[in-house]
């Protein structure tokens, strides 16, 4: 049985980028995007999903991807967010975008390390 911390990181981040991905490609369904204008869009909602699933494999490492990919994710939406966008919309998707990764990666670090001092290896 899994450790309940790596089951919540799983969730999480599979959560995530599910919600990013669905967005994505819904928001370009309701506006009629032109194809070539939504792909970079559907893009980053795959690399989510590859972000996502990567710890599945490598914990560790999927875990300091996913950490790095939300505290990308919150600074570059910080720097450009929509300007029609009020503030609290731009902190709650700026939330949206980095903190789910952020801590599903963390969680994912912890247990492997917590897994190697438990075992001897440091």
């Amino acid at each position: 049985m899994k450790d309940p911390s790596v089951l919540l990181a799983r969730a999480l981040a599979l959560a995530w980028a599910g919600f990013w991905m669905v967005f994505f490609v819904a928001e370009s369904a309701v506006w009629h995007t032109p194809l070539p204008a939504a792909l970079p869009w559907v893009g980053l909602g795959l690399l989510f999903l590859i972000l996502a699933l990567a710890p599945w494999r490598w914990e560790m490492t999927g875990g300091i991807l996913l950490t790095a990919a939300g505290v990308a994710a919150a600074v570059v939406y910080a720097i450009r967010p929509p300007a029609q966008l009020p503030l609290a919309g731009r902190v709650f998707t700026d939330a949206l975008f980095g903190v789910p990764p952020l801590v599903a990666g963390i969680l994912f670090a912890v247990h492997v390390r917590r897994e190697h001092l438990s075992t001897g290896r440091a």
